[in-house]
């Protein structure tokens, strides 16, 4: 396995991957890998002939009070990582390869990307478009890989490539979790024993509503008031959505009469968390 900084690097290698006819996969990434990330590197390698993996903190999704500069970051245990599953390539370039100091062209990705997190993070989805956007044309994959975890931004990404003829593949990928439920997520390390311990809160809240839509529930309101009276429950959360989605259009849908996301967002001390699930039976 390599590791690159530039995208000179990766286009050449590209290319003469494509010369030998060989398929391509690319894995998103803000670094600081663990093993949800794991699970989507070794699924793509499983369906690709080589895999890159994309490890940058990208500057346009954080909006000025989020944790651009204290977010995780460990290359050398990413690449120990990555390397592991099957990746092929590590792509890590500065803020200053990716982004020329006059950039200002970005992608606005419309309704979709107006509700769940686009409701407190207004240009989260537009930061994050433009930069996947970016690393297909540089990586040109056949197949990239998005964990559910972040269901809404793969419903984004998955729009963007429609809407504009893009020629690659979107492929899902299930959550992976704790032993205890928690998602697994690079913001975990920001959580206390004692915060640690309540952010189980997430996936206990989603159990019971998914536990009350398996048991015929069909009104989607009486699902997130229980969802949101377990997470009121807990003294260290604080609630930023929880709410209920036609999947995955993103439009607000109560009924559950068709394939709904059913997404949380919660603050766990100074922690934003999310986790989710898709009932699509």
């Amino acid at each position: 396995m390599k590791t690159v900084n530039t995208k000179s690097e990766v286009r050449k290698l590209v290319a003469a991957w494509r010369e030998e006819g060989l398929s391509i996969g690319l894995v998103p990434t803000m670094g600081y890998l663990h093993e949800g990330h794991q699970s989507l590197i070794s699924r793509a390698a499983k369906e690709n002939d080589r895999v890159v993996v994309s490890v940058f903190v990208n500057p346009t999704q954080f909006a000025p009070n989020e944790d651009l500069q204290s977010y995780p970051r460990d290359l050398a245990a990413d690449q120990i990582k990555a390397e592991a599953v099957g990746a092929s390539l590590i792509f890590a370039p500065t803020p200053e390869e990716m982004y020329a100091p006059d950039f200002s062209t970005y992608i606005q990705t419309g309704n979709i990307s107006k509700l769940l997190c686009g409701q407190t993070r207004p240009t989260h989805f537009q930061g994050v478009c433009s930069v996947v956007c970016k690393l297909f044309n540089i990586v040109t994959p056949d197949r990239a890989y998005f964990g559910q975890k972040d269901a809404q931004q793969m419903a984004v990404v998955k729009r963007m490539v429609r809407d504009l003829d893009m020629n690659l593949q979107i492929v899902g990928c299930p959550i992976i979790r704790e032993e205890d439920g928690l998602a697994k997520s690079s913001r975990n390390t920001y959580l206390s024993p004692k915060e640690r311990q309540a952010a189980l809160v997430l996936s206990r809240s989603l159990r019971e509503g998914r536990g009350m839509i398996e048991n015929g529930e069909t009104d989607g309101e009486k699902v997130l008031e229980r969802i949101r009276s377990i997470i009121d429950s807990e003294p260290l959360a604080r609630l930023d959505y929880a709410e209920m989605v036609s999947w995955d259009a993103i439009e607000v849908h109560h009924t559950i009469d068709q394939p709904v996301l059913v997404a949380i967002a919660v603050y766990i001390g100074n922690t934003r968390l999310i986790d989710n699930f898709i009932w699509e039976d």
